[in-house]
């Protein structure tokens, strides 16, 4: 609400605020601050809560007539398929029907009963699919003042290379949960690999830079931005930050231009936000150590070429860090299956067993929790900007899908209850780019607190999650497609609202650090004198 206001100032200020943007600051902040929630409800007048009761039953009411209907073809259909098996099977008439529309075989057979989909511009042609991005029109505020020129210029060249190599490709993919590893060369010319390491191939961004460019990534497609995250803010990062500097020499250059690809193993199975207490073990042995455990959640792992595995150390019991190789005797990286969300991101289980290290590859900047936490800081930074970037994305396809469906003979975009919930998705989002920036601005000064950060990440995925539920409410029917972004948006933000942090766990290291209190376990019970 603070950064609202100010960055509402200073347009007053410089001449360029508009009605619309001074209108936006009010319903924005009031909804905010809920003891001061304005006057939108008193606007809604019984005409419009009519409005609002037949929007929800003849919607249910069309859902049980087509239901029932494609029920009683589809029972049909069955019947007429057993019948003909009844009669020869697949080499009947109706065998060979069903052949036919199914593909090579029936039902039976492993084939699929019915005839292909049609493309979705042709099946719904009154609005455009993801595959052709919309133009970004979520920068009300005009953020894009506080933007150097070289930002300026990084974020249109990222936002041009994403829209015309991935979206064409991206619905399919996450429905197959598929990472598009032809797609690498085109990620590789981001230039995004590194971000903010200087020298070693890499492009010493500034983290403004870095964050923004990691949002545009998001905006298009979150598993994308996972996949750069994991590897360049988490394991070219340690590496960078812990590593010698034989060890930032030998393995930054290829990781930067993508030629080897990098994951960062902390999660465990028994061990998620108390990470620190993990039990994944490394033993000295001569010439180097092994490493036994297991790892759980980690990207990239089922082909990564770099795993930064961070295990306990037998003698000491504090945390080191290490660099394995692909292939390494003992190492087993195994594919989650059946997420629902950020599904090209290859997450895997990783079983170590015996695994050799051998001394050159420890990461001797990696002694204790503490030095884990200088990675984890930037990452949770860059990490609060992706669900601004989703965010963005969803409003920039609600925005066209609005003024492109028409319904009672007027788009969308024409009903009053559609655009106040536009505009509320707009305000988060010029919040959420504000906190964001500001959180860029006290890293770059050197002011940035770990409780800075954990809020940044807790706030801006909580305000993201309204913006997309409200952008599957706006889209309808076609808000569950993935062809339309925020159905796919809506399930890839919620792994993002765990990851780097769960809202609870950022929340309460913010509030250690406002109070002087640790409230992450439960207090001690007492034994009761009754």
């Amino acid at each position: 609400m603070v950064l609202v206001g100010w960055r509402l100032c200073k347009l007053y200020e410089s001449g360029k605020m508009t009605r619309g943007q001074s209108a936006l600051g009010k319903v924005g902040s009031t909804r905010w601050f809920p003891h001061f929630k304005g006057s939108l409800s008193a606007l809604l007048s019984p005409t419009l809560q009519i409005v609002r009761v037949t929007y929800r039953v003849v919607p249910l009411f069309l859902v049980l007539l087509l239901s029932s209907t494609y029920c009683s073809a589809s029972i049909a259909g069955a019947r007429r398929e057993l019948a003909g098996s009844t009669r020869g099977g697949p080499r009947g008439r109706s065998g060979a029907a069903m052949g036919s529309l199914g593909g090579s075989g029936g039902a039976g057979a492993g084939g699929k009963v019915g005839l292909p989909a049609l493309d979705v511009a042709l099946a719904f042609p009154q609005a455009t699919p993801a595959s052709l991005f919309p133009p970004a029109v979520s920068d009300y505020y005009q953020f894009d003042d506080l933007l150097t020129d070289e930002d300026k210029a990084l974020r249109k060249k990222v936002r041009g290379i994403m829209e015309k190599e991935i979206a064409p490709i991206m619905t399919e993919y996450w429905e197959k949960a598929e990472f598009p590893f032809h797609a690498i060369p085109n990620l590789a010319t981001l230039g995004l690999a590194g971000g903010t390491i200087k020298g070693y191939g890499c492009p010493g961004l500034s983290l403004t830079a870095s964050a923004i460019s990691i949002a545009e990534v998001a905006r298009v497609d979150a598993s994308c931005s996972t996949f750069i995250l994991v590897h360049s803010s988490l394991a070219m990062s340690t590496i960078a930050l812990c590593g010698s500097e034989a060890q930032k020499q030998k393995y930054l250059p290829s990781l930067a231009q993508f030629k080897s690809v990098g994951c960062w193993a902390l999660t465990e199975p028994d061990y998620g936000s108390d990470a620190s207490s993990l039990r994944t073990a490394a033993t000295k042995v001569p010439g180097g150590w092994h490493l036994d455990g297991q790892k759980r959640w980690i990207g990239n792992s089922t082909f990564a070429d770099v795993l930064i595995i961070l295990a306990r150390n037998a003698e000491t019991n504090q945390l080191n860090g290490f660099i394995v190789k692909k292939g390494a005797p003992g190492l087993k990286a195994t594919k989650i299956e059946n997420k629902i969300g950020l599904r090209m991101v290859q997450n895997g289980d990783i079983v170590l067993n015996k695994v050799f290290v051998p001394e050159e590859d420890r990461l001797t900047g990696i002694n204790s929790f503490q030095d884990i936490n200088k990675v984890l800081a930037m990452s949770r930074i860059m990490v609060a900007w992706q669900p601004i970037g989703i965010s963005m994305g969803v409003f920039d396809i609600c925005h066209r899908y609005l003024k492109e469906r028409k319904q009672f003979g007027a788009p969308l975009a024409a009903f009053q209850l559609n655009q106040e919930k536009l505009v509320r998705m707009l305000g988060n989002i010029q919040a959420m780019l504000l906190i964001g920036w500001r959180l860029c601005k006290l890293y770059e000064s050197g002011k940035m607190t770990p409780g800075h950060a954990s809020l940044g990440k807790a706030w801006t995925s909580r305000k993201a999650r309204e913006v997309v539920s409200l952008g599957r409410e706006l889209l309808g029917g076609n808000g569950i497609l993935a062809d339309f972004l925020v159905a796919k948006a809506f399930c890839d933000l919620e792994p993002i609202f765990s990851y780097e942090g769960t809202y609870d766990i950022n929340s309460l290291v913010t509030g250690r650090e406002i109070t002087g209190i640790a409230s992450f376990k439960p207090a001690v019970l007492t034994k009761s004198r009754l």
